[in-house]
């Protein structure tokens, strides 16, 4: 941003300058012999002038600003315009203007050229730029005028939410990324959450919080990014009805609430996390560690501040007495919301593939597509620590480290008529989905075959997070 000064603003400046001085000569206590001593002094010393130079004033000056302002007052202090006759010709100047208003998204250097190639000569692109100014041409490239943004605020607290992703300092090695819901009505931040990348998982998480803790928001109001315009959050809207708010490509100005929350705390909390001459490194050696330092910031110095536009600190205006309650969701309702859903198409040995790791179905499903809905607490987990293991009714595996970082059970679900089958038990909705190679103790140390007849290994049963949902 340029920090140069119009000629006006220079003029005024240099107005008050000469006041600064004449002044005390003015004063009609003064006698002559006084007023011509100080006058004297004056004309010996040296001043600051209006651009921080040293400047020196003669007696004659002094005098005759003197006489101006005690004719035409402060204004008769101010430097006239210069009245300079243009050098270039008229032709030229009218030529260019037409050219610009021809096509608006002509540059000054284009439209340079294309006077140059007509008259054998042009004036500069600069001459040119401060005569498209003078003739009000200097608009946008599609010649329409800059818009004008008039401000809002939500009535009340969770009626409109805003988010955005702020990139953070390096942890581990890679980059952090924070998830922030802003209250539109009270800057109060209701959700958020620190992790690896702008992904979906990411952002359903802090969603996921904010609304089991603060209910749910009328409007989620959010830029095109791919983390908010993925089906699955879409879906979690849906069942948690809270519509969606894109802003529009090239429009930025909706969302300056969050985008100045983010500069806060970058301001406030960032500058004490980033080590400097680092590269972006930062002195948290994991994501819980810098969760849990942005959580205290967060409670103990940004909500209790007052806030410079509305005059209250966030949490006291978003949880005043005269808010509506919100609209919180039950149990049920919130694990639904937040499941997430893969479409796969079940192998000709009747195994599913997801992140990496292979899922034994019932054999009638071999070649058909199913959704498989899994929370997504596990599904990050998969994406950061996949398996790496088959579990197949003929090649069974025990999955320890699943069963102990899941602990749900798959499920199957009837659709159209069709009956899932494990082994030789049927399957209904809602029963446990059992692998087909499934531990059978026998007694005193004996073991039996699994069901599946194909294998003699033994192994317990494997509780993993993912729902055979929708069969096609």
């Amino acid at each position: 941003m340029s920090t140069r000064k119009s000629r006006a603003s220079c003029a005024r400046d240099v107005a008050l300058f000469r006041y600064s001085l004449i002044r005390p000569l003015a004063d009609p206590v003064l006698t002559a012999a006084e007023r011509g001593v100080l006058v004297r002094e004056m004309a010996r010393g040296v001043h600051v002038g209006p651009a921080g130079e040293a400047v020196r004033v003669s007696r004659s000056t002094l005098d005759r600003w003197v006489r101006a302002w005690r004719v035409g007052g402060f204004d008769a202090l101010v430097p006239p315009v210069r009245q300079v006759h243009p050098r270039t010709v008229a032709e030229a100047l009218d030529l260019a203007a037409g050219l610009k208003r021809e096509r608006p998204a002509r540059t000054a250097a284009h439209i340079a050229r294309i006077v140059e190639a007509s008259q054998g000569w042009a004036p500069s692109a600069r001459t040119l730029q401060r005569h498209f100014v003078r003739l009000e041409l200097g608009r946008r490239r599609d010649g329409t005028a800059p818009g004008v943004f008039g401000r809002f605020e939500a009535d009340a607290p969770n009626v409109r939410w805003v988010t955005d992703g702020l990139h953070g300092p390096l942890v581990d090695g890679r980059r952090a990324v924070l998830f922030a819901l802003l209250d539109d009505h009270s800057r109060f931040v209701v959700g958020h959450r620190w992790g690896f990348g702008e992904d979906t998982l990411g952002m359903q998480a802090a969603l996921h919080d904010a609304v089991k803790t603060h209910g749910c928001p009328s409007y989620l109001y959010c830029d095109n990014g791919s983390a908010y315009s993925s089906g699955q959050l879409a879906w979690s809207a849906a069942v948690l009805d809270i519509q969606i708010t894109h802003s529009r490509p090239g429009r930025p100005q909706g969302r300056g609430k969050i985008e100045r929350w983010n500069r806060t705390c970058r301001d406030q909390f960032l500058v004490e996390i980033e080590v400097a001459n680092t590269g972006g490194g930062s002195t948290c050696s994991s994501l819980a560690d810098l969760n849990r330092l942005f959580t205290a910031w967060l409670h103990q110095r940004y909500h209790r501040a007052q806030h410079s536009e509305t005059g209250q600190p966030p949490a006291q205006r978003y949880h005043h007495s005269a808010a509506a309650p919100p609209r919180r969701p039950g149990p049920d309702q919130l694990r639904r919301a937040f499941l997430w859903r893969e479409r796969r198409t079940v192998s000709t040995v009747a195994t599913v593939a997801l992140h990496g790791n292979r899922y034994e179905v019932d054999a009638s499903l071999t070649g058909r597509k199913v959704d498989l809905l899994l929370p997504g607490r596990t599904a990050a987990f998969l994406r950061r620590s996949p398996l790496r293991t088959v579990h197949a009714p003929h090649q069974c595996t025990r999955l320890k480290q699943a069963a102990r970082a899941l602990r749900v059970d798959v499920l199957a679900s009837r659709v159209g008529g069709l009956v899932a089958r494990c082994g030789r038990r049927r399957v209904s909705s809602g029963f446990v989905y059992r692998p087909a190679c499934r531990a059978r103790p026998g007694g005193r140390g004996t073991r039996r075959r699994s069901p599946c007849g194909r294998c003699s290994t033994t192994s317990v049963p494997t509780r993993v997070g993912i729902v055979v949902a929708g069969l096609r």
